[in-house]
Order: structure tokens, then sequence, then C-alpha cells
């Protein structure tokens, strides 16, 4: 239940904290005064959409906080412990800001979350009907709902399971299609790569292979010039007299500084590690020597080899040209396209997998539809006998309500019962709400055959009837009562008082039949520069709710007439709780 809600910058409140109670709490006061506020406020911490236009310009943001007792083992607990939250003696601390500049923030035990978070968490421990909340009543949607809820398990459990085969069967057809429609781009993009493939096997490219061809290439298109300088070099390394040229070369230099130094190394060892230094100078100069003969003798002219290497490297720059990138780029395209390959290839393979399973889960859908309508049409009759009793005390003593249970026809739908029909994620089922006001008259939809005062009622109804789905949650009631008046007021105060038995039951009435039902009667009153600050709400004793119920029924807090009706109602209220209490 909630314990306290404090708003600030809210329209007119400035800064208001109600403390509340268990059973029902009323909030009464002068029209304008902030009483609709506190709906808002909560429809904020619900999660719902934020009206930023309510924000008091003077504060430049509104908050909304609460206190939210649980219970120890509730699954909300659980939740809140899932989002890191921190609960204080099992008391949910949750809260909602607006700015002028049009944001909003969210908190929850600590934590800011998104506003979803607060909607999923108060969606069944916090009902908020507003003053147009009746309206929406005339959706089907929500006569559907209702009547599901009254069904109990008997819907919700195929329901559940038919909302899971519902979801893998738009999935199964929504891949199947996407297979199906693309089948054509697929087939020209398998083409592709298999003609891709196909080059790339047939050139059978090795990795690295272009940079080596490139460097043989350099060899042989360069052979005499390259054989000219090995020659060149090892001319001046090492003489040749057999040439005719007796200019000694650098091995034969190097060698006779060698032996110069070595002569006399044996009287200075510095001079002998210099020595040993040209004996290192000789030998590496001899082994270059002879590795340039070796390369020289190696490096032929070979026009074949020459032909050949150019055509392999055409080979290979027109496959890197095909895929922008050189020779291992190459390979490592093909091992994408294979990979590729295989998965369109195995794409045509799912179709006729999908097919299959599309049509298996189409048949159970059809089954578990089948029994959804089926607990739907035995729950409609008791459902709309129920809310019949309920109008009854409503001033409605003859009214009917019935729940139409039905289908539409659709050459695309599900076969159901013999019947081709469309169907949706709730089911195949259209749920009409009809009121017959009286006998005799025809029934029509509530949407479209109930006043507004009916319609009040008729909402009221079925939230007695579904009192005992959702016990121990707050129900929230902005002006449930417009619209009607005399003993229809009375019969609602009853009703809420009996719906307070096992719910928080909190409502903002102008009507003192309703206010006489309060277990807690809060009052909100203006300050003189219009706005409600804290001492504006306040919790009204025995006296204080005669004066309150008077000026509602009189205008006149004094008056002794409107005084005696006050104490009347009061006493007659008191007398129906008991009542209740021991029924």
């Amino acid at each position: 239940m909630l314990e306290e809600i404090r708003i600030r910058g809210l329209g007119v409140i400035d800064d208001a904290v109600l403390d509340l109670a268990p059973g029902l709490t009323v909030v009464t006061g002068e029209t304008g005064a902030g009483k609709t506020m506190i709906v808002q406020g909560l429809g904020l911490l619900t999660g719902g959409r934020a009206d930023y236009a309510l924000v008091s310009a003077a504060a430049g943001r509104a908050s909304v906080e609460a206190r939210l007792v649980v219970a120890a083992d509730s699954p909300l607990v659980k939740r809140v412990h899932e989002l890191d939250g921190e609960l204080d003696d099992d008391v949910i601390l949750m809260g909602r800001t607006l700015t002028a500049e049009s944001r909003s923030r969210a908190q929850l035990a600590g934590r800011s979350v998104p506003a979803s978070v607060l909607a999923e968490i108060t969606e069944n421990v916090i009902a908020v009907h507003g003053q147009s909340e009746a309206q929406r009543l005339r959706r089907p949607a929500m006569q559907r709902d209702a009547l599901d809820r009254f069904a109990g398990s008997a819907v919700a459990e195929p329901l559940a399971h038919y909302t899971r085969v519902y979801a893998r069967l738009a999935k199964a057809r929504a891949r199947l299609a996407e297979i199906i429609g693309r089948a054509r781009e697929r087939a020209q993009e398998a083409e592709l790569l298999r003609l891709g493939l196909a080059e790339v096997e047939r050139v059978a490219p090795l990795s690295g292979e272009d940079v080596a061809l490139a460097a043989e290439l350099s060899r042989l298109e360069h052979a005499e010039t390259l054989s000219q300088v090995a020659r060149s070099a090892h001319g001046a390394l090492v003489s040749d007299p057999e040439s005719g040229d007796d200019t000694p070369g650098a091995v034969d230099l190097v060698g006779a500084a060698r032996r110069i130094v070595a002569g006399d190394a044996s009287l200075d060892p510095e001079l002998a590690e210099l020595a040993n230094r040209l004996d290192e100078v000789v030998a590496l100069l001899a082994d270059v020597a002879a590795d340039l003969a070796s390369y020289g003798a190696g490096v032929e002219s070979d026009p074949a080899r020459l032909a050949s290497a150019q055509a392999r490297r055409a080979e290979l720059t027109t496959l890197a040209r095909a895929h922008g990138t050189d020779v291992d780029g190459v390979l490592a395209w093909a091992e994408t396209a294979g990979r590729r390959l295989l998965e369109l290839d195995a794409d045509g393979d799912q179709s006729g997998a999908l097919t299959a399973e599309c049509e298996q889960l189409t048949a159970e859908l059809a089954g578990l539809a089948e029994r959804i309508s089926a607990a739907r049409a035995d729950a409609a009759e008791r459902f709309g006998a129920a809310v019949a009793a309920e109008l009854a005390g409503l001033a409605m003593p003859r009214a009917k309500v019935l729940a139409v249970v039905g289908q539409r026809d659709d050459p695309a739908g599900l076969s159901v019962g013999g019947r081709t029909v469309a169907y949706g994620p709730s089911g195949v089922d259209d749920v009409e709400l009809r009121l017959v006001p009286h006998p005799g008259a025809p029934a029509r939809p509530v949407e479209k055959g109930a006043s507004g005062g009916e319609l009040s009622r008729v909402m009221l109804a079925i939230e007695v009837v579904l009192a005992a789905a959702d016990a121990g949650a707050t129900m929230v009631f902005d002006e449930v009562d417009a619209g009607v008046g005399g003993r229809a007021a009375v019969e609602i105060g009853r009703r809420l008082a009996r719906l307070a038995r096992t719910h928080q039951v909190i409502c903002i009435t102008h009507l003192p039949q309703v206010a006489a039902f309060a277990d807690q009667h809060l009052v909100v009153h203006k300050a003189s520069d219009g706005s409600v600050t804290r001492s504006g709400v306040v919790a009204l004793d025995g006296p204080a709710r005669v004066r309150e119920l008077s000026r509602m029924l009189a205008g006149q807090e004094e008056s002794t007439l409107a005084r005696g009706h006050a104490e009347e109602l009061l006493a007659a209220a008191a007398a129906d709780k008991a009542e209740l209490t021991r029924s």
C-alpha cells in the first residue's frame, strides 16, 4: 500500500504531503484546490506520460515522491534487488521529476530508472482511474482484458502459451518471407560468388606469392646488370693476375696491413688486438668476395622463365584488381565468400523446414485460440451477471450487462471451429460489453449506449467484481462519481467501502454521500496566494468531517440543516460499514 505521497511544484501544489492509511481514503476540497493534481502525481509515479505544462512556473521543476509498503516475500522485492535498489524496511521509495525544459527523470529505491520501470513495478499494485478513465471502458481491448481477468487461469494459462507461440510463428514467418522474397537476390549473389571462387581456384595463388614473384622478376629483367655488378665488386675485393690486371684488391691490401701489424704484435697487447681485428676483416672480405663470385655465377639470363613469371604476375594482378586488394586479400576474400555461399545454400534448404514449422505452429495456435475462446465464452455469462448484480446496487436495478464474445471472418486468418477468422496477439476473439439499461431496451455497446454517469457506474461495478483478482492493490479513483447523485452516490460510497476491505482505495470526490464512507478523510485547502502547501492538506477528525460534509452538501459549514444531514450521512455510512464487516 501507499504510505505517503509528497508532491512539489505540480500545478497549484507548492509542497504537499499526504499521509495515507489502509481502507478508504477520500480527498475533498473546493473546485480548483488541486485535488486532481494528486491523481496526476500518482499517474507520473506509475510511469504515465509526462505533461510538462503542469510544472509550476515559479518552481521550474515538479517532483512526486512516494513510499510504497510491500510484503517481504513480494515479487517486487526481488525485482528491486535485480535493479540494485535498496529497500527501507520493506518500503520502496519511488519518485518522478519533471523540469520546465521538458525533461523527466524517474527514481526507484535509490536508483535512476526509466519511467517504464516505474510502470512495471506499479502495474499490479497501483491502479489509477482518472476522470477520463471510464472512457477507457469504451475501448474493446479493455473490455476483453476485463473479461480475461474475471475468467482467471482458465484464460490466463492458454493465453500465455498462445502469446509465446504467436511470437514464434511471427518470427518464423518473417524469416520465411525474407528467404522467399530475396530468392533472386541470393541466387545472383551466389552465382557471383561461385564465379569469383572458381577464378581463385583456377589461379590458385599462394600467400605472399605476388611479393616473391616481384623480386624474382626484378632479377630476371636485370640479369646482365646484376652479373656485371657482382663481377666488378669481386674484382675490387680480389685481384685477378690472369686477367692481366695486377692492381691489388681490398683483400690483398688488408692482408698486407695484417702482416705488417702481426710482425710486431708481441711488443704491445693493444697492437695485438688490432692484428686480431685485421684478421677478422680479412676473413669477412674473403667471405663477401666468395659470395659475390657465387652470386655472379648464379645470375643467368633466362628468357623462358622471364616470360612465365610475367604471365603469372599478370594473372595475379588481374585477380587482385578484381577484389581491390593484394594476393593475401584475395585469399581472405575467398575464405569469407566460401562461408557466405554455404549460408546462401543453407537458406534455400531452410525454406522447406520453415514452411513445415509455420504449419505446425499455426495448427498449435489454432488449438490454443479455440481453448481461449471456449474459456471466454464460458466466463462471459457469469461476468455479465456479476456486473449486473453490482449495478443493481448502484441505482440501476433493472440493467443488464452482456459480454459478447465473437470472431470476424478473415480468409488469411486462423481456422478455428470450422471458420477462418482474424487473429492477433490476444487470440481470435472480439469482446464487446453491451448495456441493457432497462427491460425492453435494446442491448447497445457501452461505448455508444451508456451516459457518462452510467459508464462510471459500469466501470466501478467491474472493478468490484474483479477486486478479488488483485486483492491488496491500491486503487485510485478521480471523481468516479461524476454525473451521479442521490441514491446512486450512496451506493457508490458503499461499493468503494467494500473494495476497501481488500484494497487500499483513494477517492477524489465532490459527493458527500461518498465521502461519508471514508476511513480517512483528507481535505485540500488553498493558501491565500492560490497555492497548496503542507498545511493545506489536513486529515479531518469527527467534528471537522461534519463541517466539511456540510460544506459539500450546502456550501455552508455552519448550516444547522446541513450539519444534521452530514451527521445523518456519517451515521448511516458507519452502520453500512459495520454490516459489511459482519457479512
